[in-house]
């Protein structure tokens, strides 16, 4: 299951330099699919879906902080627990009902994102 930060978000930004895959970003900023990885150009998603990982994506906040879903992975391969959850002031980031997923997908993504 991916991690969500809640309106109850105060801006700090302590979450983003703390994701280890740049799935936070500020709200209303555009986000990438290279950005943290090591996607280059056309890729072929997980789910079968071709994008441009240079091309600037629609935010999915423009009030707080968001977490990209098909770019965050709890974690799983880095840390034992999500790194925002741990260091947010207000606990606003939490698992995101709406993006529930098992620990294998979740490792795959990580693999994906940062292949070698």
């Amino acid at each position: 299951m991916a991690i969500i930060i809640t309106d109850e978000c105060i801006n700090c930004g302590a979450c983003e330099p703390e994701c280890p895959n740049t799935a936070i970003y500020e709200g209303a900023d555009d986000w990438r699919y290279k950005d943290g990885t090591k996607l280059k150009g056309k890729v072929i998603l997980p789910d079968g879906t071709e994008v441009d990982s240079d091309a600037a994506q629609t935010p999915v906040s423009d009030e707080v902080y968001y977490i990209v879903p098909g770019k965050c992975t709890e974690c799983k391969g880095f840390h034992d627990e999500p790194q925002c959850a741990a260091v947010c002031p207000v606990d606003c980031c939490i698992p995101d009902d709406e993006h529930v997923e098992t620990e294998e997908t979740l490792l795959n993504r990580q693999a994906f994102l940062h292949k070698d």
